[in-house]
């Protein structure tokens, strides 16, 4: 993602090529790429810390949203179907709608996290300038890097904690269905998608807002001038996100 950030910076023409330097056309000294009093830098810079953790936030929602709708359906099918929870011969669950829930939640529910990922560069750019856009990846990178290594090391260790109560490290009055046990189940509900879900997606999201910026990059200005074109995109991302 940062080598992405570097390509974007030099695309913008904020700072001169590798070559150029060498070749001593240029000189980095020449260039006032960012400015840290700039007040639309400062902002998109506490923007894009914040970003991961709406992100995160919306993967976790998603993620409680399928597991609850999961859990409607098999109830469901136990009512049901006949002779399924007393597990009769020749009795099968059906398979396929949990799966679809299963495929359409996987679809869907990353709609808006991933309208986010992609249109925040965008609005940030167009609506700010190329030194703000900048700003907000270079503050998305730091914050969903630290994230991503948080909530992956926390929710393994939710996870671990779940596991070594059951093997009956802790004794047998500490083992599975024990009071402890609960709380470490109830720990793993918040692990698992730390783990395997919003922790892993953040790198995505540095890497897709990075892309997606430098694609976009040599469009915009380098300040705030044409600011209509990133309010319109806001707009539209708002109506977005009502809509899902």
């Amino acid at each position: 993602a940062y080598a992405l950030l570097t390509a974007l910076v030099q695309d913008s023409g904020l700072a001169p090529s590798p070559t150029e330097i060498r070749d001593g056309i240029k000189h980095i000294a020449d260039y006032n790429i960012i400015s840290l009093v700039d007040i639309y830098v400062v902002v998109s810079v506490l923007i894009g810390v914040m970003l991961p953790y709406i992100f995160g936030a919306l993967t976790m929602l998603a993620v409680s949203r399928a597991a609850q709708a999961m859990i409607v359906e098999v109830r469901r099918q136990f009512r049901e179907i006949p002779g399924l929870r007393e597990g009769r011969p020749g009795v099968r669950p059906d398979h396929i709608r949990c799966i679809n829930i299963s495929t359409r939640s996987a679809i869907t529910e990353m709609v808006l996290p991933g309208g986010i990922a992609i249109m925040a560069p965008l609005i940030i750019g167009f609506g700010f300038g190329q030194r703000a856009l900048v700003g907000l990846l270079l503050a998305a990178i730091g914050s969903g890097y630290m994230l991503g290594i948080l909530m992956s090391n926390a929710g393994g260790a939710w996870d671990n904690a779940k596991k070594l109560v059951e093997s009956g490290f802790f004794g047998k009055t500490n083992a599975k269905g024990s009071e402890w046990h609960k709380a470490t189940v109830a720990g793993d509900t918040v692990g698992d998608p730390f783990k395997d879900t919003s922790g892993p997606s953040m790198n995505i999201l540095i890497k897709m807002m990075t892309s997606f910026g430098l694609i976009a990059v040599t469009e915009m200005n380098p300040d705030q001038e044409n600011g209509w074109i990133g309010l319109v995109l806001f707009l539209a991302t708002i109506l977005g996100g009502v809509v899902f």
